[in-house]
């Protein structure tokens, strides 16, 4: 692979680099080895921009045990945005995963181009750039889903401008909000924020959701039995 083929480059320019004067003497005494090593160095620089030439020192430290890989934290949206109920978040995944087109676990600039246009607020390109750039802690240029639920938590704590796309789009889901009527999602989240306690929150809505799928099932029981008894009448 190309990157494996520039890291060894690298190794070997970072090896040229530390050996110093022993490398200088080998230069003035091998000047075909010279050559190669230049036109090494010129190849990486060539190929490789400063942020590839970075990932490769790292994976480089990384293989020499220099460096430790970073390791992903965990993310639980439900303990990370307490302000939020569990119907609220997962009606927030629910949206997020219907403008994720391409199933990558992101909303990149043309995902939230469309998604804006659907809410009916269209952006310019530098619009939705600033969108991004306002909640994009790890500035790759998308949205993830917890950059997603950053945009309602700033909405929540009133963080976010009057013209702030982001804000627009926080007021036009329907998240809930249209619940209260346009009212602005600061007000809301915050009365829905005081109405229990997180703990107490929880429960009632795991409960709910457990007697839902209880009253479901049961319906289900009901019409396999309407199903037989009609089926029965019908063979005798």
């Amino acid at each position: 692979m190309a990157s494996e083929e520039l890291a060894q480059k690298l190794q070997r320019r970072l090896q040229l680099e530390a050996s110093g004067a022993a490398a200088e003497g080998e230069v003035e005494a091998a000047p075909g080895a010279a050559a190669e090593a230049a036109e090494e160095r010129s190849c990486l620089t060539a190929s490789a921009g400063a942020e590839l030439s970075a990932k490769l020192c790292r994976r480089h430290d990384i293989n020499e045990g220099a460096a430790q890989p970073r390791r992903a934290a965990v993310f639980n949206p439900y303990t990370e945005f307490k302000e939020f109920s569990r119907r609220q978040i997962k009606d927030m995944e629910r949206m997020f995963r219907l403008y994720d087109s391409g199933r990558d676990g992101y909303i990149d600039l043309m995902e939230l181009k469309l998604m804006m246009e659907k809410l009916g607020a269209p952006q310019t390109h530098l619009g939705l750039k600033n969108m991004i750039k306002e909640v994009d802690e790890d500035f790759d240029g998308k949205l993830s889903f917890r950059e997603f639920l950053l945009i309602f938590h700033k909405a929540a704590a009133g963080e976010l401008e009057e013209d702030s796309g982001l804000l627009t789009l926080a007021k036009l889901s329907e998240i809930d909000v249209s619940i209260e009527g346009v009212k602005g999602a600061k007000n809301f989240f915050e009365a829905k924020a005081q109405a229990l306690s997180s703990a107490s929150k929880f429960e009632a809505e795991i409960k709910a959701e457990q007697d839902e799928r209880k009253r479901e099932e049961e319906e289900r029981k009901h019409r396999r039995a309407a199903f037989r008894e009609l089926k029965s009448a019908f063979t005798q």
